[in-house]
């Protein structure tokens, strides 16, 4: 479901191995496909992110520059 300006959000279940189907409309807009690598950041007060592989640096470079000047 489309919320505004490019933001989407889809509710998925959670199988009984802790598995959960991405939904296929965000699988084509990311371009997952099987084999596809996805990089999952959780933080216990902001939640769970997952990244598709192409925008793992830029997010990793983000975050561990703001832990260098102390941000959260």
């Amino acid at each position: 479901m489309e919320c505004s300006d490019g933001k989407y959000a889809w509710m998925v279940k959670i199988g009984e191995k802790g598995q959960f189907v991405i939904p296929k409309e965000a699988r084509e807009m990311f371009d997952l496909r099987p084999g596809s690598e996805i990089l999952v950041l959780g933080d216990r007060k902001r939640g769970i992110a997952i990244l598709p592989r192409e925008m793992q640096s830029e997010y990793i470079t983000r975050i561990f520059s703001g832990l260098e000047d102390g941000k959260e």
